[in-house]
């Protein structure tokens, strides 16, 4: 099995879902107990929030960066954020080392492509939704059209609850009822399926909630990440530079 080097923390109720998800389909694999080769560098999450509100991202690239280098230092052969948002800086990680780093957005992509669908909604951050990195990664590389919710106080209302609730283990009833209702405006404009844009909406949005396929971004991230471990064929592409 090959080393693969995390990058988690933001949130950490998220990325014990990649630790898990990862370690059961190996189990899974070998059908017994045998764990993968885990390292995990945990970031802060309220100094990356800090820095996001301040728009410093050249700063959260270089933090990134770091702990790639720490990870590579460690025995990693490849590096994976725990997080959609962080593949905003992901060109900029990618120049700093010589290992390749899995992009969440190749791991959605393919499963989004493997069902024939061509128009998806997308539900994330903030930053997820409005900077682009999401919906032009899967435009460019598979042809998707990505919505986003249309009203900016939607999308603020989404940020708030995934960095004021969500991303501190708080699942109030009416917010996920709030989510539920931008999917299904989402579904109205013609999405034929949802991507959870952000690794906590799995916390709260499950596929009976929905009628449309739902696209668990931090499960789809953690199966391209037991492929890579295992080394099997077919990976989505592995990107050392952007």
């Amino acid at each position: 099995m090959r080393t693969l080097g995390l990058i988690g923390g933001t949130s950490w109720y998220s990325t014990v879902d990649y630790y898990r998800y990862i370690n059961e389909a190996v189990n899974d694999a070998y059908g017994n107990s045998t764990n993968p080769p885990l390292i995990l560098y945990n970031m802060n999450q309220e100094r990356i929030h800090e820095l996001q509100g301040k728009g410093q991202w050249d700063e959260i690239a270089a933090l990134y960066a770091q702990a790639a280098i720490r990870l590579r230092a460690g025995g990693a052969q490849a590096i994976l954020f725990c997080a959609n948002t962080p593949h905003k800086v992901y060109a900029q990680v990618t120049r700093t080392t010589d290992l390749p780093i899995l992009h969440i957005g190749d791991a959605t992509g393919m499963a989004i492509r493997s069902i024939g669908l061509k128009k998806v909604g997308l539900i994330g951050t903030l930053y997820t939704m409005e900077d682009g990195f999401m919906v032009d990664w899967l435009k460019e590389h598979y042809g998707i059209e990505t919505l986003i919710p249309s009203s900016v106080s939607a999308r603020q209302e989404l940020q708030r609850i995934i960095q004021e609730e969500l991303g501190r283990g708080v699942f109030k009833v009416e917010s996920k009822k709030y989510v539920l209702q931008q999917i299904e405006e989402l579904r109205q404009r013609g999405a034929q399926g949802i991507v959870l844009g952000c690794t906590e909406f799995p916390l709260i949005i499950k596929p009976q909630d929905v009628e449309l396929p739902l696209f668990d971004t931090p499960r789809l991230h953690s199966q391209m990440a037991v492929d890579f471990i295992l080394g099997k064929p077919g990976l989505a592409r592995v990107r050392t530079s952007q």
